[in-house]
């Protein structure tokens, strides 16, 4: 049995759910299912993947980059 409940969102908000629904019918409760399902992460990056780029983002910061021209005189291509 699936039970409902009532919430209370603003003007602005229901505005912009109705623009989001596939059909003029769609009920809300599918409207937000769909948009909560599009943010899940089925597959999380672990902590050391998360580390890494971590890292790379302070690379990039402090300038630790290399040009495509840099990159491709290096592998001599």
């Amino acid at each position: 049995m699936c039970m409902k409940t009532t919430i209370q969102i603003d003007v602005e908000l229901k505005k912009l759910l109705d623009e989001l629904k596939i059909h003029e019918r769609e009920p809300y409760s599918s409207v937000i299912r769909r948009l909560i399902m599009s943010k899940v992460d089925e597959e999380p990056l672990s902590p050391e993947v998360l580390e890494k780029i971590e890292k790379a983002i302070s690379d990039i910061k402090e300038g630790r980059v290399y040009t495509s021209e840099e990159v491709k005189r290096e592998l001599g291509i």
